[in-house]
């Protein structure tokens, strides 16, 4: 008998009155991995060998743009950003680069000279602090604020660039802040304005509020034809809410980081990201690389990736769960991959190019054991073979390892 998936998953998150998250297919994504995430304090700067390889698998899956540094930093930042830029001209990428920059014309000035000297336009992403605390600590008057932005803003205008106008701290900022900031942000040139939740202090009712009030209260008002971009922080845990919170309030391309590293705890997990968007079915790119991807920058950046991350992790698709495991193994008996792969997953395996792994651990049944024996070639049909690597489950405190269990059929083989 044929099911659809229609007819084997009830969901409850499309009944209606939920979002229609086909209205979101237009939705772009940005990847903070090279800028924001390099700021993680636990990061090491990768080589420009590895940057250039996490950009292109940026590229394979889809994303829409990449921040590829922070050129202010100093002469390697420079030199790294040019080589990227030089990478995406050369191979032809349509990942689309952009830079930060503070609202300073000599932060925006280096950005400006890599794009003359490449021949590729930069998104020029400046950025000024913009809630009270902010403005407080820093002794920042409005005025003061808008003279720097204005400065930035019409120096990249000028020189060609396109540019995103940023204030960071936003889910904290007064409303008359935001829109006189914005205001003449949309005056100056900016066709993009970017909310940054910087020290994750929202939650995903307030960025829908704070989403729709720049669009309706400040964008719409323009008549310019400018896009609003969500930035969010994991403080609170909430990034991954948030954005998509930011995506249903009508925001048009949203940042992350692979494995969410960045400042403090980092940003949205881009990996995870992409992955709901397919899930959702607003975002339609190859996912297999995915892996790789989060491989590359866990090496690449020193950090670890831990066993339990979704999708990625070693244990996303690995159990040593009898009941788990009994189902996995009935769902292929019945001869139907698709099944298999979702019975006791959420997310496919084969999404992310992955596949569901059966292991022997004290939690699991007879029919763990057989099928480990059979899918490596061993005959399950022994009896006395599967009782020993059963009973050694039973007697430990964790999951078999591959050696353990093949030193027992080796013993039971002698």
């Amino acid at each position: 008998m044929n099911l659809n998936e229609r007819e084997l998953i009830y969901d409850w998150n499309a009944l209606p009155g939920s979002f229609d998250w086909s209205l979101a297919r237009g939705v772009e994504l940005d990847d903070e991995t090279l800028r924001d995430g390099l700021q993680n304090p636990s990061v090491v700067d990768p080589s420009i060998q590895d940057k250039i390889r996490i950009l292109h698998c940026m590229d394979e899956m889809g994303i829409h743009a990449a921040d590829v540094g922070l050129p202010s930093a100093g002469a390697r930042a420079v030199e790294d950003v040019e080589a990227l830029v030089r990478e995406i001209d050369r191979a032809g990428l349509t990942i689309q680069p952009n830079c930060a920059a503070r609202t300073m014309v000599k932060d925006v000035e280096p950005i400006v000279r890599i794009s003359q000297s490449v021949g590729v336009p930069i998104e020029v992403c400046t950025f000024i602090g913009s809630s009270p605390i902010r403005q407080y600590a820093e002794d920042w008057t409005l005025d003061r604020m808008l003279q720097t932005s204005e400065d930035s803003v019409t120096f990249a205008v000028r020189e060609g660039l396109p540019v995103m106008y940023v204030t960071e701290d936003t889910t904290r900022a007064r409303p008359e802040t935001l829109k006189a900031l914005y205001g003449r942000a949309i005056e100056w040139g900016a066709r993009r304005l970017c909310i940054a939740d910087t020290v994750g202090h929202a939650t995903p009712d307030g960025v829908r509020r704070l989403v729709r009030f720049v669009l309706e209260e400040i964008v719409a008002p323009s008549g310019e034809d400018v896009k609003v971009d969500f930035h969010g922080h994991r403080d609170r845990g909430l990034a991954m809410a948030n954005s998509l919170a930011a995506i249903e309030a009508g925001a048009h391309r949203i940042h992350g980081a692979a494995l969410g590293i960045g400042e403090r705890v980092g940003n949205t997990e881009m990996d995870l990201l992409l992955v709901n968007l397919k899930l959702l079915e607003v975002h339609d790119a190859d996912l297999t690389k995915l892996p790789e991807y989060c491989r590359l920058v866990s090496e690449a950046c020193h950090i670890p990736l831990p066993a339990g991350y979704p999708a990625v992790g070693a244990d996303a698709f690995r159990t040593g769960t009898g009941v788990h495991a009994a189902a996995i193994i009935k769902a292929e008996r019945k001869g139907d991959a698709w099944l298999a792969d979702r019975i006791y997953s959420g997310i496919p395996a084969s999404m992310v190019g992955r596949e569901q792994r059966i292991e022997i651990s004290p939690m699991s049944g007879i029919s763990n054991v057989k099928y480990w024996l059979k899918v490596r070639g061993y005959d399950p049909g022994d009896e006395e073979l599967c009782r020993r690597i059963f009973e050694a489950a039973k007697s430990t405190d964790h999951t078999l390892s591959e050696e353990e269990i093949r030193s027992l059929v080796e013993a039971e083989a002698r």
